[in-house]
């Protein structure tokens, strides 16, 4: 069994979801997160037992680090976007209370391992999509001192600091400002959901390790989400991450994803000699991913797979060293 550390995960949103204030359900457009998740609202409240990816009952015995993102909607604006980053929080520091005794939350890098030591998951805070930078660079600092560990600044449309694939525009004058004060903090820069045009002006503008926590290799599928061979070099070369993605759209461009489908982004990888930069992340009940990694509790399997193909030491690096490495070395003990 190899530790797992997941770079990213929707599964916070999907457990707040029901109890967000109706403004922001409305703003949002949704009145549920998950698929089913109207049918059974029972079982997507609590984070030990529900019905989605991610489950404390379904991580089960493997020895587990996750980066629970709070992903925040284009629709929001960026004083709306404070307020969900706030009850998304909230809703999850409950979940962690009520849960003390198997999960705990990281407040830095050096934490992470002590809490895994514990025997207990540990809990990373990120955001996804962190529009409420836009407001003034001190909400960064609010966010740092909430324990937030990494950030990225857009999702996929046009935003106050960065724009994702369904825009070519770059990064705003606040974008510009918030990178400055991540970097000022230590927070881990996320690249995954930037276009092509912001990804170089991040990288142009900072010379501290990126991470694209959950992304994959655009030359093995042509998703524009995806990583191009240059932006994976570049990112390796910093010493970074990148997470493979387990969304089945940006695995393979149409059909049901296999294992092999997997590897082949792995495969891309390793021949660039990514194999310190290589990490997962999974995207958890933010996509649908392949049978043979359905949920957390395939995780054990799955890594079996892993093994049979490319052995321990990559395994062991993928699952979770390489990750456990650049947190404890990139994110300082006081941010």
């Amino acid at each position: 069994m190899f530790t797992v550390f997941d770079l990213h995960c929707d599964t916070t949103d999907r457990l707040a979801w029901q109890s967000l204030p109706s403004d922001l359900k409305t703003a949002s457009g949704m009145d549920f997160y998950g698929p089913g998740d109207e049918n059974a609202p029972e079982l997507c409240r609590d984070l030990k037992r529900n019905h989605c990816h991610i489950s404390l009952e379904g991580i089960g015995d493997t020895p587990w680090a996750q980066c629970f993102a709070c992903y925040i909607p284009d629709e929001l604006s960026a004083r709306q976007s404070f307020e969900f980053f706030q009850h998304v929080a909230l809703h999850m520091d409950e979940q962690i209370a009520l849960n003390g005794g198997r999960v705990g939350l990281a407040t830095d890098g050096e934490s992470i391992s002590a809490i895994l030591d514990s025997g207990r998951v540990a809990a990373v805070r990120t955001i996804e999509n962190a529009r409420f930078f836009a407001l003034d660079p001190a909400y960064v600092d609010k966010a740092a001192l909430g324990g937030v560990l990494m950030a990225s600044l857009s999702w996929n449309a046009a935003g106050p600091l960065a724009s994702g694939h369904d825009t070519a525009e770059g990064l705003t004058t606040a974008g510009f400002a918030a990178l400055k004060r991540m970097e000022a903090k230590g927070m881990a820069i996320d690249v995954s959901h930037l276009n092509d045009r912001c990804f170089d002006e991040v990288a142009s503008s900072t010379d501290v390790p990126l991470v694209a926590s959950h992304s994959n290799s655009r030359a093995v599928c042509g998703a524009p989400r995806n990583l191009t061979d240059a932006q994976f070099d570049c990112i390796r070369e910093r010493g970074g991450l990148v997470g493979l993605n387990f969304c089945c759209g940006f695995l393979r461009e149409s059909g049901e994803p296999t294992f092999d489908d997997i590897s082949r982004h792995i495969d891309r990888w390793l021949e660039r000699d990514g194999e310190d930069a290589i990490a997962l992340g999974s995207d958890f009940d933010g996509c649908d991913t392949p049978r043979c990694i359905a949920s957390a509790a395939n995780m054990p399997a799955f890594q079996n797979l892993l093994r049979a193909r490319f052995g321990e030491t990559i395994t062991a690096k993928l699952c979770g060293l390489n990750a456990l490495r650049f947190f404890s070395r990139r994110i300082p003990a006081t941010l």
